[in-house]
């Protein structure tokens, strides 16, 4: 099968030109075009010299392709703030790509897998199940999909959440490889502190994160203060258990001296009361952390509720006092299915995975 230039770093981009008798300074112009103006035609640009234009035009018809991802569908949630775009794959497989416009800045969310295999049951994506992989191209492409939707607004994507369809550390090298690519300062510049990974609990990803010294942000959605609590929103506790997962985040937070984001969605009468803020508070003690909370996004396939305000509230203020920073998250696209957990593309083929 052709490669995808997208796919490849610069480096890898580099050795590939040199290798067939160009000059190195052909690569610099056409990782410009793949990822600086984010092109969606390289027919189009006029400044390729002749030897690169001739490579491109013998290579393309057999070796390589770009990753430009058409527009399935597209919907603007009713305050003109978040856009969901449906975006199809040459397998014709879907992902879902979400833009989100806050004060002074734009967020990407981005898609890692076709599906998920971690089977949160509050989550659409868990709830369709594991198809496959996204490819690095197939994760850049949707940033550079973004970035070409602000530019037309005269706007620029200044942060990125890996919080789409998928569990970016199931996929963690094609992950990590794409968002070394985003973040190269000759082409999308979106720097590791404007990146957030989330996940599931993944321990052996977060403990190669802590392992490299990973520059990203790190998410990780809890959601349970007991095993068996956790087990029942997230199946794949079962695998990483909740001891094993928090003794996993403080080694992330030794090694690394980084923060980490902890996720928690208030469902009523599941993981709500004030007990289950005293839990996690104590859970979190000695841990760099900062406490997101998510009213629960109801879905079809979940008959849970969203917590009432004034449970939230009380969560809210037993996580501060435990001198915790603790924040309520601004909720985005609700009424597009475009919150976190909502997202679930209707073209899917599930493939049985082992975890």
């Amino acid at each position: 099968m052709p490669t995808s230039l997208h796919d490849l770093t610069f480096d890898e981009l580099r050795e590939l030109i040199v290798q067939d008798g160009l000059r190195p300074s052909h690569s610099a112009t056409l990782w410009n075009a793949l990822h600086f103006k984010a092109d969606e035609d390289l027919n189009k640009r006029t400044d390729f010299l002749p030897p690169l234009r001739k490579w491109l035009e013998a290579k393309m018809k057999t070796d390589f392709h770009t990753d430009v991802l058409p527009i399935a569908s597209e919907i603007l949630s009713a305050d003109d703030l978040t856009r969901k775009y449906l975006l199809k794959l040459q397998d014709r497989q879907e992902i879902e790509t979400v833009v989100m416009g806050y004060t002074g800045r734009h967020t990407a969310c981005i898609s890692t897998q076709a599906g998920c295999a971690m089977g949160c049951v509050f989550c659409a994506t868990g709830q369709m199940g594991f198809v496959r992989h996204l490819r690095p191209g197939e994760i850049v492409a949707q940033v550079h999909h973004a970035r070409r939707i602000l530019r037309e607004k005269g706007e620029r994507l200044r942060n990125l959440v890996l919080m789409g369809m998928g569990e970016p550390l199931h996929n963690y090298d094609n992950v990590m490889k794409a968002l070394g690519i985003i973040s190269d300062t000759r082409g999308a510049n979106i720097g590791p502190s404007k990146i957030s990974i989330s996940t599931v609990g993944v321990v052996p990803g977060i403990l190669r994160m802590a392992e490299e010294g990973s520059r990203y942000n790190l998410a990780v959605s809890l959601h349970g203060s007991t095993e068996a609590e956790r087990a029942a929103l997230i199946p794949a506790n079962q695998r990483w258990p909740l001891s094993d997962l928090i003794a996993a985040c403080r080694t992330y937070c030794e090694k690394t001296d980084r923060k980490i984001f902890f996720a928690w969605t208030l469902i009523a009468g599941v993981n709500d009361t004030a007990e289950h803020a005293q839990r996690v508070a104590a859970l979190l003690q000695g841990i760099k952390a900062h406490v997101n909370l998510i009213p629960l996004n109801e879905t079809a396939g979940y008959d849970g509720r969203e917590s009432i305000e004034t449970a939230g509230t009380v969560f809210h203020r037993i996580i501060q006092d435990a001198g915790i920073p603790c924040t309520v998250r601004q909720r985005r696209g609700i009424d597009v299915a475009a919150g976190c957990g909502q997202l679930k593309a209707e073209r899917r083929k599930r493939e049985k995975v082992t975890l």
